[in-house]
């Protein structure tokens, strides 16, 4: 499965995976007219939402291109270990990128692997990375300015409550208002 900027990957309610334009897809010029933008992202979640399909959010790259680029401008400054360290790190997050998918699925979230629909294995806890969105007791942007954490805590793998952090790899307008939209409001602001 193959990403087109400005769209994102849906399973509709029939099984079949599809694109779906997203706020930044530009529709076809009209005669000549000015160009006209799809909808934006939180209607189309909610038109999702309310027919009950699996919502994928359209990868992105803007974090992993930003820490190649601080490996470059300290190699350029002569700190080779912190280039090797954030080169490998970017390439790690754009090979995780092109590998991972978020599945909001009616009743949770799933983290996929590949171009399969098995759901990956959790390594740090054991079991299936996947949640009932009604054992989410909190869940965060790490900055909501600038996104590029995901926080959330849920019940569903520990009664206590299991944390789970994740760089945000997807496009992070989109994964918000979908999480907004399954998972509930958060305890602090959305990104502006």
């Amino acid at each position: 499965m193959t990403s087109c900027i400005g769209h994102s990957f849906h399973v509709l309610s029939n099984g079949r995976i599809g694109l779906r334009p997203t706020a930044l897809s530009p529709l076809p010029r009209l005669q000549g007219g000015p160009m006209r933008r799809s909808p934006p992202i939180a209607r189309v979640v909610k038109r999702n939402a309310a027919a009950k399909d699996t919502v994928i959010p359209a990868p992105a790259f803007g974090v992993q291109l930003g820490l190649l680029g601080l490996a470059g401008t300290s190699a350029y400054f002569d700190n080779y270990i912190l280039a090797g360290l954030l080169g490998i790190l970017g390439t790690f997050l754009i090979f995780q990128t092109t590998r991972l998918k978020f599945c909001f699925r009616p009743d949770g979230l799933e983290v996929v692997l590949g171009e399969s629909d098995d759901v990956a294995g959790n390594a740090f806890v054991g079991g299936d990375s996947a949640w009932k969105y009604d054992t989410f007791t909190n869940w965060e942007f790490w900055w909501p300015g600038f996104p590029v954490l995901v926080y959330f805590k849920e019940t569903q793998t520990k009664p206590e409550g299991q944390i789970h952090f994740f760089p945000i790899i997807f496009n992070g307008k989109e994964l918000y208002d979908v999480m907004v939209e399954r998972c509930g409001t958060t305890q602090n602001s959305g990104p502006k």
